[in-house]
Order: C-alpha cells, then sequence, then structure tokens
C-alpha cells in the first residue's frame, strides 16, 4: 500500500509528478474508476478508506494508461501486472514486545547467520512451511535466519532478485501477513531475521515504475541495463521511496536487519550517497525502537568505506559480505582456479610468490586479498587495506557457501558434490571459529547431496527462451555442453534445488550436522574477537595445512592426502592435548598435532577459554613455504 505519513491521513497515494492524471481502478477486474488528486509535490491522494469488508484490490491508470499496480504495493494476490491487494501491517498481533533483538540485545554481527531461500526450503515453499524447521536452526545454535529476497517477482518461483514490486511480498510465499508470523515465530525462539532486499535494479518483466516517474536513468548503467535514479532530475522521489522501503520492512516487519544486494551497483554522485541516507535514517529507527538494526552490503570493492561511519565520511553499514575469504576457502578445499578463482591459487599478479595455503592465511588474517593488488580477473589494481584499529573483526561476513557461490555454478553443484567431508569439515572449521561474523548456507550443516540451481517462471515466452539460451551460452564459452546445463524454466529444476530434510540424520550428513553444531556450541563460549589481526596464522604450503589460534582455540586443518605434523604448543599454552573436536584420521601428542590425510583438530579449554595469544599478535608465520 502507498502510505503518506505526511498526507493527512490519506492511505491510498502514489508519487507521480510528471503526469496529467491518475485514476484509482478498484476491484479485481479494475473496472470501477475514481480521481486521484494531485499535491503540489507530485503526490496524488485518494480520500476514501480502504479499510472495510473483505479485500481492496486497486491499481493506478496512469495518463489513461494501465491499469498498474502500486509502486509500494504490499502484495500482488493476482500476480505482478495485476491488481494491488491493500494490507494494514497494524493488524498483526504481535506476541514480541519484550525482543531486544538477536543474542539478548547485542545485535546480529559477531553471531551465526543462516541463509534460506523460502521457495526450496521446504517443498511446500511457504513462510508457515519455513517455520516449521526453526527448530532445527535453533538447535545447530543459529543466531539470525537471513532470508533471500521476498519482494513479488514473476511466475511461481524464482531467486527473488528479478523482483519488480519491493515492497511487497511474493503471494506464493504466503504474502505479507505470513512474513509477520515468521518473524514473530523466529522472534519467539530467540531467532532474529535478516532480509535481503534489492534496490540496484527491477526485474525485466512486470516493471511498470517508469510508466509514473523517473526512476530509472540513461545517465548510468548497470548489468541489468539503466541504472536506478538516485543523482538525475527526479532522484529525490525515487530516493525516498528506497529509504522508506528499508525503514518500512525494519518498522513494520519488525526485521532485526536487511541483507542489501550488490550495493556497488547504486550508482550515485550526488554529495551524499544513498547508502549514507539509509544508513542515517535506520540509526534513527533503532534508537525509536530501542533495539539494533544491522545493514549488511553485499560489495565486490574491497573498500571499507563501506562500513565506515557516516560521521567519519563513510556508508555507514554495519557489515560487509567478505567474498576474498569464500574463495580462498573455496580454491584450498577443491582446487578449483578457473574464472575470479584465479588469484586465489597464488602465483599470479595479485600474489605473486605464494600459493593457495598462503592466500588463505592472508585472507583469514586481513580479509581482503584485493587490498590495492592486481585483480587478475578485473584488469586492474582493486581494493584497499583494512584498518584493524578501525573496523572489528565481526563487520565482515565470512562463508563457505552463499545462494551465489553455488546457484551461479554451471548446475548448481554444492562444495559436497565435489569435496570430501572431511575437507568441507576442515574448511567449515576455520571460518565458524574465525573472528569474522559466520554464514551457513542452507544444507550445508549436513553436506546436502541436492543442488541449488538458477531457476525461473517467466511466463513471457520470449523472456522464459531468452534466459535458457542465454545461461546455456554462458557456461557454453566454458566447456559446458547445453545439455548439461538444467534449464531454469523446467520446474524439474526448481524440484531438484529443494532440501532433503530426511538425509540431514542418516551416514556422513548426520555426522556433518554434529561437527556443525559442536563448532558453533564452541564458538559460542570463545570471547569475542575484536580485531581483525587478533589471531596467529602458520601453514604449510607443501603439506596443505593450515592453523588459526585466537584466544582459547586453534583450528588445525589439513587439506591434503599425505600426512602433516603441525606443532601447536606454542600456541595453545602447554593445553596441546585438550582436543575439543575434530575430523579424519589425527593424533595430538605433546606440541604436535598429525593428521593423517584431509581433517582438523581444534584444541583448547572446554570451559572458560582465557589461553592468552601468541606475542606474534596477528602476523603470518610461513613455517615452511616452498
Amino acid at each position: 500500500m502507498s502510505v503518506r505519513h505526511d498526507a493527512a491521513g490519506a492511505d491510498i497515494a502514489v508519487w507521480a509528478p510528471a503526469v496529467d492524471s491518475v485514476e484509482l481502478a478498484l476491484g479485481p477486474d479494475a473496472a470501477h474508476r475514481e480521481p486521484l488528486h494531485r499535491a503540489d509535490d507530485g503526490w496524488w491522494t485518494w480520500p476514501g478508506d480502504p479499510r472495510g469488508d473483505g479485500p481492496f484490490d486497486y491499481a493506478f491508470v496512469v495518463d489513461g494508461e494501465g491499469p498498474f499496480p502500486d509502486p509500494r504495493s504490499a502484495w500482488q494476490p493476482h500476480g505482478v501486472n495485476g491488481p494491488s491487494r491493500w494490507f494494514d501491517p497494524s493488524a498483526h498481533p504481535w506476541r514480541d514486545a519484550d525482543w531486544s533483538g538477536p543474542r539478548g540485545g547485542a545485535g546480529a554481527l559477531g553471531g551465526v547467520i543462516y541463509e534460506l531461500h523460502i521457495g526450496t526450503f521446504t517443498p511446500e515453499g511457504t513462510l508457515a512451511a519455513a517455520t516449521q524447521r526453526l527448530d532445527h536452526l535453533v538447535d545447530l545454535g543459529v543466531d539470525v535466519v537471513e532470508l533471500m529476497p521476498v519482494a513479488a517477482f514473476p511466475g511461481r518461483w524464482g531467486w527473488g532478485y528479478d523482483g519488480v514490486l519491493p515492497y511487497a511480498v511474493h503471494d506464493q510465499y504466503g504474502g505479507p501477513a505470513a512474513l509477520q508470523a515468521f518473524v514473530d515465530e523466529c522472534h519467539a525462539r530467540g531467532l532474529g531475521v535478516c532480509l535481503d532486499v534489492v534496490h540496484n535494479h527491477l526485474g525485466p518483466s512486470g516493471n511498470h515504475l517508469a510508466r509514473y516517474a523517473p526512476y530509472f536513468t540513461h545517465a548510468h548503467s548497470t548489468p541489468w541495463g539503466p541504472a536506478v535514479n538516485l543523482d538525475q532530475p527526479g532522484s529525490d522521489g525515487v530516493r525516498r521511496w528506497i529509504v522508506d522501503n528499508v525503514v518500512r520492512w525494519l518498522r513494520d516487519f519488525h526485521l532485526d536487519a536487511l541483507r542489501l544486494d550488490a550495493v556497488h551497483e547504486l550508482v550515485d554522485t550526488s554529495p551524499r550517497h544513498v547508502l549514507a541516507e539509509i544508513s542515517d535514517a535506520v540509526a534513527g529507527l533503532e534508537g525509536e525502537l530501542g533495539r539494533p538494526l544491522t545493514l549488511i552490503a553485499e560489495s565486490d570493492l574491497n573498500d571499507t568505506v563501506m562500513i565506515t561511519p557516516t560521521g567519519r565520511g563513510g556508508l555507514g553499514m554495519s557489515a560487509q559480505w567478505a567474498d576474498d575469504v569464500h574463495h580462498a576457502l573455496h580454491v584450498v578445499a577443491t582446487g578449483e582456479l578457473q574464472g575470479y578463482y584465479a588469484d586465489f591459487g597464488g602465483g599470479t599478479q595479485a600474489w605473486p610468490d605464494g600459493g593457495p595455503m598462503s592466500v588463505l592465511a592472508k585472507v583469514l588474517g586481513q580479509v581482503f586479498l584485493h587490498d590495492g593488488r592486481m585483480s587478475t580477473f578485473r584488469g586492474r589494481p582493486w581494493g584497499a587495506p583494512v584498518d584493524p584499529e578501525q573496523v572489528p573483526a565481526a563487520r565482515f561476513v565470512a562463508y563457505l557457501q552463499t545462494h551465489d557461490q553455488v546457484g551461479n555454478r554451471a548446475t548448481g553443484d554444492r562444495i559436497s558434490a565435489g569435496v570430501d567431508p572431511a575437507r568441507q569439515a576442515a574448511a567449515a572449521a576455520l571460518y565458524l571459529l574465525s573472528p569474522f561474523t559466520p554464514m551457513i548456507f542452507m544444507g550445508e550443516e549436513w553436506g546436502a547431496s541436492t543442488p541449488f540451481c538458477f531457476f525461473s517462471d517467466f511466463d513471457d515466452p520470449a523472456l522464459a527462451e531468452a534466459v535458457r539460451t542465454g545461461r546455456r551460452a554462458e557456461f557454453a564459452a566454458h566447456g559446458w555442453a547445453a545439455e548439461d546445463i538444467p534449464d531454469p524454466q523446467d520446474e524439474a529444476t526448481r524440484d531438484a534445488s529443494v532440501l532433503r530434510w530426511d538425509e540431514s540424520g542418516a551416514g556422513h550428513h548426520a555426522r556433518l550436522l554434529a561437527h556443525h553444531r559442536a563448532l558453533i556450541a564452541l564458538r559460542r563460549r570463545l570471547p569475542a574477537a575484536e580485531r581483525i589481526d587478533d589471531v596467529t596464522i602458520d601453514f604449510d604450503e607443501t603439506d596443505r595445512w593450515i592453523s588459526l589460534s585466537r584466544k582459547g582455540v586453534v583450528v588445525v586443518a589439513a587439506f591434503g592426502d599425505g600426512i602433516a605434523e603441525v606443532p601447536v604448543a606454542t600456541f595453545v599454552g602447554g593445553l596441546s592435548g585438550a582436543e575439543l573436536l575434530g575430523w579424519g584420521e589425527r593424533r595430538v601428542d605433546g606440541g604436535v598435532v598429525r593428521l593423517d590425510g584431509p581433517g582438523v583438530s581444534v584444541l583448547g579449554r572446554a570451559r572458560t577459554p582465557d589461553v592468552p595469544n601468541s606475542a606474534d599478535g596477528g602476523r603470518v608465520r610461513r613455517v615452511r613455504d616452498t
């Protein structure tokens, strides 16, 4: 619903500054028309009252064309091209009056985030069905549930990044009331909720915003076409549309955090970037609500200006995804070096003198590999160093898998499809016990056998075929046969991506699940690492092992097939025999951990973990680098 909070009680309103007329089309068939009244600021309002018995369906006719859905629609039960349905966000009987935020008011950062896709988390693919699996997340030790986008998009299923109505909740998922109920249920279990929101583009089908106002501009371009208009004539209203959207999710749906998709594609040359405007608006709302609110940016800029407070000239995001950590873990675990993974194997301009173990040591201790170094993939220097005195470790979100890093592979194969459980267990220990904020992708915790494919359900035949052929052409360039690429438009592609919950309790899946639970439980007992350099890292390029030590714990991870003998006495201060958990053939003997093949050993004190750090601080020590 379009709500003008400053418009004298007008509940139905729309911003259309350069049109001559706007009519309200009422009912599912939009048969009844009533005029809207224009204000001097370009807003058009309807003086009627949408409250009443039964649903209130409406749309707008703009200069005689349409009807089109409301740009601020909360609900699209008739699809993204049909009329909107009025929704009262105050009607939900909230039960979370005592909710102080994730981790008892400590906030989302530093806890464990769990990314999931509503459409494939359960066979039903609804918010209500996902609620039935929340106890699994509680048992796992999750602190925050992160939902991939729920904004209305064309068709029955998709990833959500082709949404066209960012204020609406996809009807197939249950609509806006279902999202409120889901959040309420999460809070009742002590789980925070983060929502992935997309403001950098709209999908190609069902996007009618340009009918109303200059929402897009050809002054800038993005991978999806003309940019969202953030700095050209008419941009004030577009910026307000985005900022209001952010505030609404947090206020009306009681969300605890938002993940902002690909913010590097928000092209904004204004004196004040829209991200800074969002950050300050959320800071004000946080004070009003009295609970922590978190903004997590997906940015590939490798620049901490993203998470620098606005008062210090930054963009004010609370945290950002750390893709370099993922890339380094992936290369060490899998050996893959194609595309953007090339630099993470070492031996390039980005890292000329080392191999993949030294690259992993670099990012675990300093976050970015590309910190002003040459990026082979981009063909130019990229990024800037992280100042550990300015940026706490928890402001970086680290992970082994995400929807992007799985779903954008040719067949949507997870790391568990090509890596044995021992290597996955080792990689999991490194990022879950790192100083960063860790994030698990749904099903990763048990090594799910199901892929997470790219899928869509466009009803426009030309667009459907373009998506199908475009995806096959993309991967054909990398040597894949067209018939091996799942058809995104085939219902079977979506179905294959649905988690198989029955497998989580059997065989190596159950063992991996227990491993992840144990790692998260241990993480909860560790003191927070305030600085990214509050770690000491050793590695051996030849025998392919790495050890990470932070206060109270040492992680020794081996990724090679041979024997790895790792000295640890210096790190654990005489506690070298106190193994807390592990995986693989291993032995702790005095001050040495011996791993026969891939695996991991985690050492430290089971209770008060107060072992002092090594005097080396955050320095990477090369034990044997050949």
